[in-house]
């Protein structure tokens, strides 16, 4: 039986719904998730005093538990950074080009070493090191420079980033909002990232070829000034022998694999996985700056560093307010306000669930549907991750209600969110990927929709079957 509801739980329902209405309005949450934390704190205790210290209280707890996922992400974009300047990143990538002979090849080859890159080092940097690359190629063959665009999308910001197995940044942040296991999140994910990606990807193919078919052109030339551009300041920048760069173009894939056998053998989730691969990229970084600055090694490392953590920061600053909101419904709210909730109370989330079980005959369907409905609406801001706790939030309270699936739940609203904010259909998020290939970035999303809508559609219903 569940806890009675009180003005602390109509608070935090209406803070919910202004977040999303915002989210939907395209408008930043950040000074609202403020003062809900500070409402959350004045209900509860009563004290002015403890509602404004709980407002940077929040913010440290927030902090703490995402620290680890922006930490390794800020690592790995600096590793990402020396790699490119010295060519390695090209050097690695320059045999898969030979493959490409036809359209088709071309748009396969290139999504699946985007998603292999993406699931190591992220969708952001490798947009470039793959634009660079391989765009003069496929235009060679036939294909569009809006099938490379929408190649590197679908693939790298859309399968990679909504599981995210390697890095585990997205899968933490909704598993610690959801309060289960990332390994959890990460188990039910793999059949609705599978259906996600086959759908979306063989959508978009089939339309790309049905357009080709009819006699489309391509939308860029190689010779496009913004192509050269682009190419340009993806193009190495600091020297370094032939053969070194053959090396670091073999090591550092290798290490990585190894990371990944390691993890299936030592049985490594969460935490520990997202340290091996950190540690493994600061190694790589150290190596790699060593053997291209030698004597400026030391700065240009540091230099490095800072690079890779002004881009985290960058990224997850919008993240860390909402996430301090959301974190106050689960087990933050007693880590930051101390033993104030009502008697009883299993947490202002779960006590939402249990009475939203005895008040509503909520089912699997309508469960799904509004998983993936928060998702979307999360994703509206182009980031793809600054609503995922939200969702993660949500199906705690759904499964809750239904008495189990929390896992599923919390993987669809995941991989909704990120397929729509994470660089797939919001314009300004795709801008990278549009500069690099020279195509309109609302071009890109138009391209995007379809597909992307067909294969939500699809995995909500196979996510119903598993519920």
């Amino acid at each position: 039986m569940g806890v009675e509801l009180v003005l602390l739980h109509a608070v935090y329902v209406l803070f919910v719904l202004l977040i999303i209405g915002l989210m939907i309005a395209r408008r930043d949450t950040s000074l609202v998730c403020v003062v809900g934390v500070a409402l959350l704190g004045l209900t509860a205790t009563g004290s002015l005093v403890s509602a404004v210290g709980g407002i940077f209280g929040s913010f440290i707890y927030a902090i703490g538990e995402l620290l680890p996922t922006i930490l390794v992400i800020c690592i790995i974009v600096a590793m990402s950074h020396v790699l490119t300047e010295t060519g390695v990143n090209q050097t690695m990538i320059q045999p898969l080009t030979r493959l490409i002979r036809s359209p088709g090849l071309a748009y396969w080859v290139i999504g699946i070493v985007m998603l292999a890159i993406s699931m190591f080092f992220w969708p952001s940097p490798a947009v470039a090191l793959i634009g660079a690359v391989m765009l003069p190629v496929a235009l060679r063959v036939g294909l569009p420079a809006i099938g490379v665009a929408m190649a590197m999308n679908l693939f790298g910001h859309g399968i990679a980033l909504s599981g995210d197995y390697v890095i585990q940044g997205a899968p933490t942040l909704t598993a610690k909002a959801a309060g289960i296991p990332v390994s959890d999140v990460i188990s039910a994910s793999v059949p609705l990232v599978i259906v996600m990606g086959v759908v979306t990807t063989g959508t978009a193919f089939w339309l790309l070829t049905r357009e080709l078919k009819k006699g489309g052109r391509p939308a860029a030339d190689p010779a496009d000034p913004a192509v050269l551009a682009a190419q340009a300041a993806a193009s190495p920048s600091v020297p370094l022998p032939a053969a070194v760069k053959r090396l670091l173009a073999v090591l550092v894939p290798l290490l990585f694999l190894l990371d990944v056998a390691a993890m299936f053998a030592f049985e490594l989730r969460g935490g520990d996985a997202t340290a091996l691969v950190g540690g493994t990229a600061l190694i790589i970084l150290l190596v790699s700056a060593l053997a291209a600055h030698k004597g400026e090694s030391l700065e240009k490392t540091t230099s490095y560093l800072i690079q890779g953590f002004q881009f985290g920061f960058r990224v997850f600053a919008p993240v860390i307010p909402i996430a301090a909101f959301f974190y106050m419904g689960d087990s933050g709210f007693v880590r930051v306000f101390g033993e104030v909730l009502p008697s009883g109370s299993q947490g202002i989330v779960n006590d939402l669930g249990l009475a939203l079980a005895a008040a509503i005959p909520l089912n699997h369907e309508i469960a799904a549907i509004s998983l993936t409905t928060v998702g979307v609406i999360t994703g509206l801001d182009g980031s793809g991750f600054s609503g995922i706790t939200l969702a993660g939030s949500i199906a705690q309270l759904f499964a809750a209600a239904l008495g189990s699936g929390i896992a599923t739940l919390t993987a669809l609203g995941q991989i909704a969110a990120i397929w729509v904010g994470g660089g797939t259909l919001i314009p300004w998020a795709l801008i990278p990927a549009a500069a690099i290939c020279g195509v309109d970035p609302f071009e890109l999303a138009r391209r995007n929709l379809l597909p992307v809508a067909i294969g939500l559609a699809v995995t909500t219903i196979v996510a119903m079957i598993l519920l």
